[in-house]
């Protein structure tokens, strides 16, 4: 039977989860930018703009300073898929978009290539008609969520609203406003506005000091509002770092840390290096703190002949079989081909792909995963996908060879520092 424990609750540090709701012309597009401004913070602003370039209306004139605008990188989508917007965030999230703007989330609901489209679309191909095609959409609406909502920035969606009446002994009453996405929709996110001619009301949020209040034309000053509230709590990058520097830090739980920040979307997160106090990323950080603590092991010999290789891109061996054992004990899982395959993808990104770089490349990977090697066939299955995650976190970089190459002086100057005090 699966075993569970409870863990004293402690509030972390979030990412707003921002819903700006009204009918049309009520400045929904407006405030989600001005409130980007604030979240943002100085970095980068992308919006993915689904209503036929309408954001573009608040975006810089060349040579007209004078005109109000809003800085920030566009993306249209005619075609609203569950699929294509897990592909925008992803994009995003390589681009190091600070806040991403949905404009609007309501044509992933009822616009074309939308959820209702999609069930249209599935229910022609099953048995059971549109009943039964919920079940498939409804797992692609929720890896749609996932991915937005798991992106590790601030996220604005703006959804249209509609106004339902009744007819009732002649008189029309109305009845409230309605939301173009799906019921329930605003229960994921944390605050959302509701929009009528520029004026914002928060109808819904999980702070107590934003409940209820009005604000018109909802700016820097109200994301700073947002901020302090989100502010209130742990910060999950530093209490992952605190635990890499403090006492009594073990390969294993160093390994647990990397799954733990992988799971939550924070590889990639910015921080000021430990030791250093120059800037770096939380992935290779908690490699370069594992590999310090890695218990060295003793490659197991075997009298068998080693396996046939072949030549791969990087002038390095790809085994094309695993060694026999013999019936001896095995020792650590070998590289596999695929990520012998990943690899010169990887180091190309990072400047160091070409053929006769392989000196260079053989001595990142040794200090890497802290050992040295002859050739990439000698690396373990766990030390290639640690090479892997590293390599992987600063080709991502607008700057990857220069930034990847002051991390392999940072390690080398490391390791002087080890071999120097051990003299």
């Amino acid at each position: 039977m699966t075993s569970f424990s409870f863990q004293p609750a402690t509030r972390e540090q979030a990412r707003a989860r921002i819903g700006v709701q009204g009918p049309a012309g009520s400045g929904k597009t407006k405030t989600a930018l001005r409130l980007a401004e604030g979240l943002a913070q100085g970095g980068l602003i992308g919006v993915v703009d689904t209503e036929r370039g309408s954001a573009l209306k608040y975006a810089p004139v060349p040579g007209r300073p004078d005109i109000e605008a809003h800085q920030f990188a566009h993306l249209p989508m005619a075609f609203c898929s569950p699929e294509n917007l897990i592909a925008a965030v992803n994009a995003a999230i390589e681009a190091r978009v600070a806040v991403l703007i949905i404009d609007s989330w309501s044509h992933f609901w009822a616009g074309k290539g939308g959820l209702l489209a999609r069930v249209e679309e599935e229910g022609k191909k099953i048995n059971g008609g549109k009943f039964s095609a919920w079940d498939p959409v409804n797992k692609l609406e929720q890896d749609m969520l996932d991915a937005l909502l798991g992106f590790p920035g601030h996220v604005i969606v703006t959804m249209r609203t509609k106004t339902d009446y009744e007819l009732n002994n002649g008189k029309v009453k109305k009845l409230g406003v309605k939301t173009v996405q799906r019921e329930g929709a605003e229960y994921e996110v944390d605050v959302v506005l509701d929009m009528v001619e520029g004026t914002g009301t928060v109808t819904k949020t999980r702070y107590t000091p934003l409940d209820g209040a009005c604000v018109h034309h909802p700016g820097p000053e109200f994301a700073e509002a947002i901020l302090e509230q989100l502010g209130q709590g742990v910060d999950p990058v530093q209490a992952i770092v605190d635990e890499l520097v403090g006492e009594g830090l073990t390969y294993e739980r160093a390994l647990a840390l990397h799954a733990r920040a992988k799971a939550r979307n924070l590889l990639a997160a910015d921080l000021l290096h430990p030791k250093t106090g120059a800037p770096a990323t939380l992935g290779p950080v908690i490699v370069e703190y594992g590999q310090a603590v890695k218990p060295v092991t003793t490659p197991v010999t075997s009298p068998t002949p080693p396996a046939s290789t072949t030549t791969s891109g990087q002038g390095d061996s790809t085994p094309s079989a695993p060694p026999a054992d013999a019936g001896q004990e095995q020792g650590p899982t070998p590289v596999t081909a695929p990520q012998m395959r990943m690899m010169h993808a990887c180091f190309t990104k990072v400047g160091l792909g070409h053929k006769d770089l392989r000196e260079q490349r053989l001595q990142a990977t040794a200090l890497i995963i802290g050992r040295q090697i002859g050739s990439a066939n000698e690396l373990s299955k766990t030390e290639a996908q640690t090479l892997l995650d590293t390599l992987t976190a600063y080709g991502e970089r607008e700057n990857a060879a220069a930034q990847f190459a002051a991390l392999v002086d940072g390690l080398e100057n490391d390791q002087r520092a080890r071999e120097h005090a051990t003299v």
